[in-house]
This record gives C-alpha cells, structure tokens and sequence, in this order.
C-alpha cells in the first residue's frame, strides 16, 4: 500500500478519554453582578434586626401570650381563642366587622370608580380630584373629631340632622307644638279627641270658629308669630287657632286678646261625615279659612301632628345607626384614595376600544359595562382588597365618633383587642388573642395584595 507524501496531512485524533495533546485552555472567570454576598447582608443586616424587633419578635411574643390568662401566669391553652366565639359581646363585634368588610369596601371602590370616570368628562377635573383627595391629608382621628360633630342631633350643632330637617321642613306645611293642648273647662269650644283638638260643636259656614290653645312653650314659638286676629265672618268656613295666654296676667279665657298672639303653621281640618272635607293652613295671626265649601256643618279639627315635636332629624349616633354612621366617614376618607388608582387605571386603557364600540353603535353604559369595568378590573380588585385591609384594621374612627354608650354596639375587633388589654379590661391574654385573631383575617388579603403585585411586576 503506497503512502501519499505530496498532500496535507490531518492532525492525529485526539482518542476520546485520552490525554490532550494540545494546550491546555484556563477557563473564563465569571463576573458578579451586584455587591458581594457579604456587603449585601451588612446593608440588609439593620433592616432585618428591626423588622425582627418590631414585627417578628411582637407576633411570636402575642401568640405566646394568648395561651395564658389575665396575669400571664396561668395557662389557659386556647381558652381564650374560645371565648372570642362565646362571649356574647364579642360575637357583636365580629358581626360589626363582617359589616365593615362587606360594605365599607364595596362603596368605597364604587364611588370611587364613578368620581374617577367624572373626572374624564368635566373641565375642573383638577379642582375636582383635590377636593375628594383632600381628607387624605387627614389623619382618622381628626376625621372622627368633625364626623362627631357632623352627626350632633342638634340640628343646631349637627350638619347631617340640619340638612335633614331643612329639607323635611321645606316640604312639609305643619308647625310642630309638642305639649300644647286645649284650654279645659265646660266654657271651652273645643276638647282633645284622641290626640286631635275638635270643636265640641259642628261648625257652620259663615260662622268662625275659635280655637284657644295653652300650654305652648316659648322656645317653640316661631319668630313669624303674629298678634291673633279673630277671623272675619263671612261666606266660607274660617276661624282663629291662638296661643290663649296673656303674659302678665289677665286677659279673657276663650277671647282673643290683643296681646296674644296667633300659631301659624297649624294644619286644620274640615271633617263632614267622617271624611276629610278641606285643608287649610293657619296663617302668622292664627288665621284660617275654607273656601268653596258646601252649605251644611263640619266638625274643624287640628290633627294630632301639630302638637308633636317638630322633625329633629335623624339619631346618627344611636344603637341603631352608629355603625352605618362611622361607615359613612370611612367613605368620605378613603373615597379620593379609590378615585386617584382607578383614574390611573383609567388612564392605561387603550382608547381604540373604546372608540371601536362606540363606532360599532354601543352606548355609553355599554361601553362601560362590558369594556371599561373588565379592562379596569386589575385595579378595581387591588382597591377592593386594601380597603378589606383597612376596614379589618379600623380603630380610630369608632373610637372617636361612637359615643361610651353606645360603643359596645359598634365595636370592631382592633378597638375590643386595646379595650380588653389597657381600657379597665387588663386582659392581656385575651387582647393578644385577639391580636392574632385579627392578624389572621388580615394575612390572607395581604398575601393576595403582595402575589398581585409580583405578576404585574413580571
């Protein structure tokens, strides 16, 4: 076999598994990003100890504590976790909150999507968003100050009570006279009926009828009061509602005296038959009169709401009405917090899609409900459950706004876990079970909170 010697020759394979023959390669060193595992930990070292202090160190010591009664010293196990679904009190206390979690945030997400999507169609949308931004800058317990003067049933005092009894009044025709009632005797015209004041004989048309009227408190008095007059005679039913009392003394029973003076307001009525005939009002002097009835005799009476006390409005801070109440005040808080994310939300959308419905025929409530609401729903969720957070963790505003009386009925768990620990309770054991207790409702929203923010970050 000949050998060609006039070509190229190969390099020997190198046999698998065998020694190199060629130069030896120094591999490449890899470069670190970032600081070196040990200046990272000197940073996050401080940030760690007080985490451990302050967060850490507070859960563990709590959890230990519950399992101890009032003094710390008996083990009670989970005794106290037991009496937090036993004691009556508490029960109402977790009913408050479930309240709070059900309501609180749903208003408060709502209102602030429609605020947000206002604010994308009036021109003063700064102004706007200031003004529902601005309790933001107010801490709980300063909103709970104003939202307790808010809520004062005086009417005087209270804004919610004077708005309520300013629009009661403007609709309504009848001046309140509680405690007033007819002048008794054999000599008076009229007598109390069931709560009403009647005349004790039928009245006939062209001649007026007179109603003296005690026991009228100055402070009911209105303003507007003017000297009674007694009502002319003539062709329809009239006659004279009074406050029959002469100041000083003196004067004629069951007369009209110049010096008293007439009740405006009062409601009288023309009854003929056991039905309602006529209305009428009495006017500054304590005059009425029916026009346009028929020929024939009516019993007049004032019915029994003149003489009950005047519309007070609405007991804001009672058993009944504490906790929508206080609910009331979180929404006015949190509600420019809710508006300024979802108008951020609002801002992402892509206005193709919207443009595009509404070129395809799809009205505005269309266009909100089916594209708006399904694009802003990211947002709307992540309000939905801090407000769920906030709501767990209330404490300030039932504190300051419901009053001692009444603050068993509006209790929520945050304010029962200080009130049992350091308000004449001195139950350590229980408060701190009440403290996990709140810590576990809080945790699983919180975890939601903090996985949402991951997958948007990725």
């Amino acid at each position: 076999m000949t050998e060609r010697l006039d070509g190229p020759q190969d390099p020997p394979a190198q046999v698998a598994g065998g020694p190199s023959t060629g130069p030896a390669e120094t591999p490449r060193k890899q470069r670190r990003l970032g600081p070196s595992p040990t200046v990272a930990i000197v940073f996050l070292l401080p940030a760690a100890l007080l985490l451990g202090i302050w967060v850490v160190y507070p859960i563990v010591y709590s959890i230990f504590r519950s399992l101890f009664d009032s003094t710390g010293s008996g083990f009670v196990g989970l005794g106290n976790y037991a009496m937090i679904f036993s004691d009556q009190g508490m029960l109402t206390t977790i009913r408050n909150n479930l309240i709070w979690v059900v309501v609180a945030p749903i208003v408060v997400t709502t209102i602030g999507l429609i605020f947000a999507v206002l604010t994308e169609r009036i021109r003063w949308a700064t102004a706007f968003k200031l003004i529902v931004f601005m309790p933001m800058a107010v801490s709980l317990m300063a909103a709970g100050v104003v939202f307790r003067l808010v809520y004062e049933e005086n009417p005087d005092k209270g804004l919610a009570n004077a708005i309520l009894t300013t629009v009661h009044d403007t609709f309504s025709s009848s001046q309140g006279y509680p405690e007033a009632r007819p002048r008794e005797g054999d000599q008076s015209p009229v007598a109390l009926q069931g709560g009403a004041v009647v005349t004790k004989q039928p009245a006939q048309v062209g001649t007026p009828v007179l109603f003296p009227i005690v026991g009228v408190k100055p402070e009911v008095m209105p303003s507007n009061a003017q000297p009674a007059k007694a009502a002319p005679a003539g062709d329809g039913l009239s006659g004279t509602v009074w406050f029959d009392f002469t100041q000083g003394g003196g004067g004629t029973n069951n007369a009209v005296d110049a010096s008293e003076r007439g009740l405006p307001g009062v409601t009288v009525e023309a009854v003929r038959d056991g039905q309602v005939a006529a209305t009428a009002t009495t006017a500054d002097d304590g005059t009425f009169r029916f026009d346009g009835l028929p020929q024939g005799s009516y019993v007049v009476r004032l019915p029994q709401s003149n003489f009950e006390a005047a519309y007070g409005g609405l007991t804001w801070l009672g058993p009944a009405l504490i906790t929508p109440a206080i609910i009331g005040a979180f929404v006015w808080v949190w509600a420019g917090f809710a508006m300024v994310l979802i108008a951020a939300g609002l801002a992402a959308i892509p206005r193709d899609a919207l443009e595009a419905a509404r070129i395809d025929g799809a009205t505005e409530w269309q266009v909100f409900r089916k594209i708006t609401v399904p694009l802003l729903s990211p947002v709307l969720l992540v309000v939905f459950v801090t407000m769920i957070i906030n709501t767990l963790k209330v404490f300030d505003l039932v504190f300051i706004i419901a009053p001692p009386s009444v603050q068993p009925q509006a209790n929520v768990i945050a304010l029962e876990m200080w009130r049992v620990s350091f308000q004449g309770g001195n139950n350590q054991g229980l408060g701190s079970a009440l403290a996990i207790f709140l810590l576990i409702l809080v945790l699983p929203f919180m975890i939601m909170n903090i996985r949402r923010f991951r997958r948007g970050d990725s």
